[in-house]
């Protein structure tokens, strides 16, 4: 059979109309359960293949989503995707997905290509060095569905979908106050991210919730990568050499890696000298030698919750937009120097 079969062919095959094998095959709510999966039936015997394009110019729709993020390596952002696959995968809608490398330009470029795809809208993950907050609102205002997730700007007309960071920081930091670290430092991110902000938020507020003293000595801003918490905790045990800090909660867990690193280089032991905390539960954090201390992410769900949200924005202009923040929990490992187990 050839493999250029048409509606009519499928239609003849079965008689009925070629109106009611598109309506089935679209699965369409006024074709009953049986004939759509006669027609399905049919239709996979004789090497249907849907043309998407003639689709698309009846709909106006490419069926085409565009997702920008901002590193390719960090396994939560592996597991975002798998989450948006198997959304899209359901309802019908391809991936193009590019990768920003953490910078903003390049970001807006895959934006800009996006754009000349015709793709029906974006799932975006935004470059640390994200500072041109009009590109975005440009975009938003001129129609084009988009989403944020995970690294959101939000109040500009498009939903987000992210974990509470504030409450999550504030709570692994309260667990080191709980277990009687009193110095804690902070690898931060940069202050234009409402991600960094709220996770810096969150630890300062729970110091002084408990009475200690916050240090701005103790705040070293490292981005998101092993890089940047390596050299951040080198400053950092630099400029506190003579007194420095028994804990360090870092941005996320590749921070958190490498400021690992630069604390045993030192000559100083995790968690005896200092313990770590990270964010995200990376895939790696359970198997290094010392295993993190971290806030879970749940990164599919994030990725599937977003999906729907930007699929849902297409299909319908009146869509809401919302702020959409996912639970976390915070997993106990041995970098703390406590008893492992799952917590809150």
């Amino acid at each position: 059979m050839s493999s250029n079969v048409t509606l009519k062919e499928i239609a003849n095959e079965l008689g009925i109309s070629a109106m009611t094998v598109s309506r089935a095959l679209n699965d369409k709510n006024n074709v009953d359960e049986k004939t759509k999966k006669r027609v399905v039936s049919k239709a996979h015997s004789m090497g249907y293949t849907p043309n998407h394009v003639a689709k698309s110019l009846v709909s106006r729709k490419t069926f085409t989503i565009g997702v920008v993020i901002p590193e390719i390596n960090h396994a939560f952002f592996s597991e975002v995707i798998s989450g948006i696959e198997e959304v899209t995968y359901k309802r019908n809608y391809q991936l193009f997905l590019t990768n920003s490398a953490e910078k903003h330009e390049r970001e807006k470029s895959s934006i800009n290509a996006l754009q000349s795809k015709r793709v029906d809208g974006i799932l975006i993950s935004c470059a640390e060095t994200a500072s041109d907050i009009d590109f975005y609102e440009r975009i938003i205002k001129n129609g084009l569905p988009f989403v944020f997730f995970d690294r959101c700007i939000e109040g500009i007309g498009a939903s987000c979908v992210s974990v509470n960071d504030y409450e999550s920081s504030k709570i692994i930091t309260e667990h080191l106050i709980g277990h009687g670290y009193e110095s804690i430092a902070h690898l931060s991110g940069p202050d234009n991210m409402t991600l960094a902000r709220n996770r810096k938020r969150g630890y300062i507020d729970a110091l002084m919730m408990h009475d200690l003293l916050f240090q701005e000595s103790l705040i070293v801003e490292s981005g998101f990568n092993e890089t940047g918490g390596y050299n951040a905790m080198k400053k950092l045990l630099e400029r506190t050499a003579d007194n420095p800090p028994r804990a360090v909660f870092a941005l996320n867990d590749p921070a958190a890696f490498g400021a690992m690193k630069a604390i045993r280089e030192s000559g100083q032991s995790i968690p005896d000298d200092i313990a770590v905390v990270g964010f995200s539960d990376d895939v790696r954090s359970e198997l290094i030698s010392c295993p993190l201390t971290t806030v879970r992410q749940p990164a599919f769900d994030i990725g599937k919750t977003a999906a729907k949200k930007l699929i849902d924005t297409i299909d319908n202009s009146e869509e809401p937009t919302e702020t959409i923040k996912l639970k976390n929990e915070i997993i106990i490992r041995q970098s703390c120097g406590c008893a492992p187990g799952v917590s809150l």
